[in-house]
């Protein structure tokens, strides 16, 4: 069952890469989660998820790393120009390809073209996602299916790199002991809305959570209600850094999830803190990572 459902997941992550590869002939834009998450029968709860703990990267990098691959197969040409192989490709211009290849590669096309083995080298790098580079191993995992009892959070989506998460949990606390509730504190939970291992710091988007043993008052805006925790989870504990919190996630998904038998609920994967970060070596530092799953 386990190696049925896993089939199933690669045939649609396949599915979605064929669309990006169609995308990228067509020199179309990234489609939203929505229709990729439709294409490989996922919920876009947790496509993304999924796609990275299969794949290694995002779709947004797969685009990337497929679009610069068609440029290489572009420039073995002998007679093909850079301009040539960036057009191809969906580049803007030769120099917008030139600035990927130094990023990526740190190489200029030019010495890509000239250059067969450095050439073929990233060619054979670049035609396969990252997860399937040997020496990728699955994370052992410890999971517990519990029966949860749903509460109320109050959420602030914030911006910024994982590490800097301790400023959105200090402006909760700064509301919640305004209004009298810090006593009442019994959740700090997590959302994550990006991977801060696929964006960069300025573009990453994490709701921060707490719980309170009081009902909540009207909440001002950007302040939001969510309920959490309601019905059956997978739930693997975690003890060190809380940045390999979202690896764990996609273990969850990749390794455990497919032998389950459970399917996933219409729910986000959520981070349950038990210590501040401030106060706890890092490792030492304790968190549920909580899957919901259906029925």
């Amino acid at each position: 069952m386990k190696q049925l459902a896993r089939l199933r997941q690669a045939q649609g992550i396949e599915r979605v890469i064929e669309h990006l590869q169609a995308c990228l002939r067509a020199q179309q834009p990234l489609p939203d989660v929505t229709t990729l998450a439709g294409i490989a029968h996922q919920s876009p709860f947790h496509f993304q998820r999924l796609y990275r703990a299969l794949t290694g990267e995002s779709p947004g990098q797969t685009l990337d790393r497929l679009r610069l691959l068609s440029a290489l197969q572009v420039l073995q040409q002998p007679s093909a120009s850079v301009t040539e192989a960036a057009l191809a490709a969906g580049y803007g211009s030769a120099q917008a390809l030139a600035r990927r290849c130094r990023q990526r590669v740190q190489a200029t096309p030019r010495q890509l073209r000239d250059d067969v083995g450095l050439r073929e080298q990233w060619q054979q790098a670049l035609a396969r996602p990252p997860a399937d580079v040997p020496g990728t191993e699955a994370t052992p995992l410890q999971v517990q299916v519990r029966t949860l009892e749903p509460f109320d959070v109050v959420l602030l989506r914030t911006r910024g790199a994982f590490a800097d998460l301790d400023a959105g949990f200090g402006r909760l606390f700064a509301w919640a002991q305004a209004g009298g509730m810090d006593e009442a504190l019994r959740h700090l939970v997590g959302i994550a809305v990006d991977d801060h291992r696929d964006v960069p710091g300025h573009r990453h988007r994490f709701d921060c959570g707490m719980g309170f043993a009081v009902p909540l008052p009207a909440l001002p805006v950007p302040l939001r209600r969510q309920v959490l925790g309601a019905g059956r989870h997978a739930v693997a504990h975690h003890v060190g850094p809380y940045e390999r919190l979202q690896a764990l996630g996609d273990a969850l998904l990749r390794d455990w999830w497919p032998g389950s038998g459970y399917t996933l609920a219409e729910a986000p994967l959520y981070f349950h803190f038990h210590d501040d970060p401030e106060q706890v070596p890092g490792d030492q530092l304790r968190a549920d990572v909580c899957l919901p799953l259906a029925g």
